[in-house]
């Protein structure tokens, strides 16, 4: 997902988008371990997505304290 289309959600789709996010992490993460995970790229791919989400709702919370 874009960052362009994360910043359109609420702060309570950011919410479940991070938590869905980080459960598929999970999972894939489990997978590795036990080498069961074909494309390992994927593993980026998530984090990256949830650092992105974590970035907007930081910045939604710091334009809603600046104004």
């Amino acid at each position: 997902m874009k960052i362009t289309d994360m910043r359109d959600l609420s702060g309570d789709e950011l919410s479940a988008k991070s938590n869905s996010l980080s459960e598929e992490y999970f999972r894939l993460k489990f997978k590795h371990g036990i080498r069961q995970l074909e494309n390992t790229a994927v593993l980026r791919k998530i984090r990256r997505d949830i650092a992105r989400v974590e970035t907007v709702r930081s910045e939604k919370v710091i334009a809603a304290s600046n104004s």
